[in-house]
């Protein structure tokens, strides 16, 4: 199965704004950001096809993983 990745902010370093991943049928999105070296302490929002996701929910053939990291500021 084939699903979109997007990054934002520091994630983007040395991997892209946007990457489509195959991946083996039942997939999760933990897998997917182990997969890209995140570590998991650097999501802060998870989206699966725009709503809140969860990092061990399974992956259908088109989704789009949207990964955040923390933000700080103020």
């Amino acid at each position: 199965m084939s699903i979109k990745v997007r990054l934002f902010a520091t994630l983007r370093n040395g991997r892209g704004k946007e990457l489509i991943v195959d991946l083996e049928t039942n997939r999760t999105p933990n897998e997917v950001i182990n997969g890209l070296d995140i570590p998991t302490e650097d999501v802060a929002i998870l989206l699966v096809n725009g709503r809140d996701g969860t990092l061990d929910q399974l992956l259908q053939d088109g989704d789009t993983v949207s990964i955040f990291p923390p933000v700080g500021g103020g």
